[in-house]
């Protein structure tokens, strides 16, 4: 039986709550589940992000069994030699993995996310009175519905104000600053739009290869080993806003395949040479789209190879820390203690 079912509630990425089904005893979480009865793989797919949430569960096995069970006794809506999809009578979606190449797996999990990404965006967009300008500013597509809707009132330029400000992205962060200050480990570092415009990529000495700078007017934060992972890995995917075709995710594929390896390509990306301005180089925002979203693919993809080759409690402390930052709720504008982080642990230029 399931042991633990308020830990996985909640989207590890989105923080939307997940759903539940009435097919899968073993895992009454989510309606859409994706497992690899091969390697012992189970993913919950968020139907808010359709982003793939791997489970760290002890009865993963258990669950996988009766998923392959059910898999064979459905009607198979759509398949290849590699990769099966069904649809449960009661509403939940089975998506078997065999053996894929990586692209036709890429095509499977990030083709529907950065799909609806992109639909979205041009929908919204297209419904904006001010489509061109707004496709300059990349704003949060919702703000952008709702300028498009105001119009050139002093309001949409408000909610321009209001986007720019707002948290977009919380991280719980515990390693060390600049300033040498070890970071508590409960500090939930928060990020407006301006962060995510700032964020760059650098070479640095560690295991990972990369560290991760963003500023804020003239502060600098520098994150590093498993801070620097996490950071990226939620900042990111807001910076990839806009989705991506299928030929994109395509396209990112080779970008990591010509690296060899996910963790070797976040390295190659940090540790290229940029002509430009100092502070450019490295800038994800001026990264191409395939690039940005090899970038997403390859954080996600390191931190499940880590999670199974022995360090669960990574999943278990993402999933839970998913369920405590969805219980903080969004201010209209940042209270005045958001910037306790870069004035204790941040660097001044």
């Amino acid at each position: 039986m399931y042991k633990d079912e308020r830990v996985y509630k909640t989207c590890i990425f989105c923080k939307k709550p997940l759903d539940s089904n009435e097919v899968v005893e073993e895992f009454p979480v989510g309606r859409r589940l994706a497992f690899d009865p091969a390697k012992g793989r189970l993913w919950v797919v968020c139907r808010k992000c359709y982003r793939w949430n791997l489970t760290p569960l002890e009865e993963r096995w258990e669950a996988i069994e009766t998923c392959e069970r059910i898999f064979r006794d459905t009607r198979t809506r759509a398949s290849t030699d590699n990769i099966g999809i069904a649809r449960h009578r009661e509403g939940l979606d089975l998506v078997r993995i065999g053996k894929p190449p990586r692209g036709e797996f890429a095509a499977w999990r990030y083709g529907d996310q950065f799909g609806k990404r992109m639909r979205r965006a041009v929908l919204m967009t297209a419904g904006s009175s001010g489509g061109v300008l707004l496709v300059g500013l990349q704003l949060p597509f919702p703000v952008m519905a709702a300028i498009g809707g105001l119009g050139g009132t002093a309001a949409s330029f408000s909610l321009v104000a209001w986007a720019y400000l707002r948290p977009m992205a919380r991280v719980r962060v515990g390693g060390k600053a600049n300033d040498g200050d070890a970071v508590t480990p409960d500090t939930v570092a928060k990020f407006s739009f301006l962060d995510l415009n700032s964020i760059r990529l650098l070479p640095d000495d560690g295991d990972l290869g990369f560290g991760v700078e963003i500023r804020r007017s003239m502060r600098r934060a520098w994150f590093a080993g498993e801070d620097a992972r996490r950071v990226a890995g939620a900042v990111v995917p807001h910076l990839n806003g806009w989705g991506g075709s299928r030929s994109a995710v395509q396209r990112a594929v080779a970008e990591i395949e010509s690296s060899g390896h996910p963790s070797r390509f976040l390295a190659d990306v940090a540790n290229r040479d940029r002509v430009g301005a100092l502070r450019q180089k490295g800038r994800i925002r001026g990264m191409s789209p395939p690039t940005r979203l090899a970038l997403e693919m390859s954080l996600h993809e390191e931190q499940e190879r880590r999670a199974l080759e022995g360090e669960l409690w990574i999943l278990e402390q993402a999933w839970k820390e998913a369920e405590e930052i969805a219980a903080i709720a969004d201010r209209l504008l940042l209270p005045a203690r958001t910037d306790e982080f870069f004035d204790r642990h941040g660097t001044r230029d």
